[in-house]
């Protein structure tokens, strides 16, 4: 970090009023450009703070220069450049964000997607719908909020068509761009896609950013576990262990806690002292996390040792059963060994699967459970890994 840099990020207003002020005015793009490129070793409230020092140095008179600082692209300064570009826009500067939407790179793309989200210009909407699926993430989803901005369906109808596609990397897509379009009536369509997609933690992990957790508790009991049940697989591997604020993890689980049990919450529970319990027995999950995180993490494990967990148990075996939604998660708790066996009869490979696995865990797997798995099962892969059991 050179010495510009540490000033423009000191607490000493002597240090970062000429930076900033000259950063603007020159404009500075080198020193921009190693601002973004510090993203990951600063501070949220430094780089906030940084955002609210740069914007206050921006007039009518030097806005502008803001254009050479498009070609680097930083979530943390996307909003200060924008909101300025926005309050001095004019139909020249229009035109510019237009032309640099079309021909710029993806980072001027991805500011331009943000700007037309203020300045509804119908011109836009051909490149925000063209944009709308694209592989860097802050594109495709400054696109799908404009187009929400502007009331454009195309990309949204097309995003929902996607959920029924077999491409699960097509399914996530579509499901990104649906919560940053942020029509809240598709959160239904989304849990069913999520439901059969390989990518269902990533799903789980989206959908709290569409709706509100409690609200779809309230809405569908047995969905919203299933989608807590799923953040829960997915922390510190699919999702990062920061998101446990935005889940509002802590609160919901201290709802059900506090709830009459159900084999449903029973199971979620389990699955919740198991994983809080793995995260906190080394470093290896918490290492790179913030004070604020790892006090979190470690709240909610002791939050989930209030928890009689031999309550828990029985109720969890009562989801052992083919058409439930958390049978695999119960399959890891139980020492009920006619209950997985019953599973043998599924019409689900993968189910069916699973159950050998515990039994051989259980050290009760047989030649006939074997036997009687692989005349059922018509799935070659499946076949290979039951008989390497």
């Amino acid at each position: 970090m050179n010495d510009r840099l540490k000033k423009l990020t000191s607490k000493n207003p002597d240090d970062f009023e000429t930076v900033a002020r000259n950063l603007i005015n020159t404009p500075d793009v080198e020193l921009f450009k190693e601002l973004v490129e510090s993203d990951d070793f600063l501070f949220d409230f430094v780089k906030q703070n940084v955002a609210n020092r740069l914007e206050k140095n921006c007039n009518e008179g030097n806005y502008l220069n803001l254009i050479s600082f498009l070609k680097y692209y930083s979530p943390s300064y996307e909003d200060f450049i924008v909101s300025v570009l926005t309050k001095y826009a004019n139909e020249d500067l229009t035109d510019k964000m237009l032309d640099l939407f079309e021909n710029g790179t993806e980072d001027e793309k991805t500011y331009c997607a943000k700007f037309f989200s203020y300045i509804k210009d119908p011109l836009a909407i051909e490149f925000l719908n063209k944009y709308s699926f694209d592989e860097n993430p802050a594109l495709s989803s400054n696109c799908a909020s404009s187009l929400a901005a502007m009331g454009d369906r195309e990309s949204y109808e097309k995003a929902l068509h996607m959920l029924d596609e077999d491409d699960d990397f097509a399914r996530l897509s579509a499901v990104k761009f649906l919560v940053s379009y942020a029509d809240k009536s598709a959160a239904d369509k989304i849990i069913e896609a999520m439901k059969k997609s390989a990518f269902a933690e990533n799903i789980a992990g989206e959908l709290p950013y569409l709706c509100n957790i409690f609200d779809l508790y309230d809405k569908n009991k047995t969905d919203c576990l299933y989608v807590i049940n799923l953040i829960i697989n997915g922390l510190g591997e699919i999702l990062g262990l920061s998101q446990v604020f935005d889940f509002k993890l802590y609160e919901f689980l201290e709802t059900l806690i506090r709830q009459p049990k159900t084999s449903q919450t029973a199971t979620v529970l389990l699955n919740a002292q198991d994983k809080f319990e793995t995260l906190t027995e080394n470093d290896e999950y918490l290492f790179d996390e913030t004070k604020d995180t790892k006090q979190e993490i470690k709240d909610i494990k002791e939050l989930l040792k209030t928890v009689n967990l031999g309550e828990l148990y029985p109720l969890a075996d009562e989801e052992i059963k083919p058409d439930s939604l958390f049978v695999y998660t119960a399959l890891e708790f139980t020492e009920n060994e006619a209950l997985v066996r019953a599973l043998l009869s599924a019409e689900n490979p993968t189910i069916v699967l699973r159950a050998l696995e515990i039994l051989k865990q259980m050290e009760a797997l047989t030649s006939e459970d074997k036997s009687e798995a692989l005349e059922k099962i018509e799935d070659l892969n499946i076949k290979s890994i039951i008989m390497a059991i």
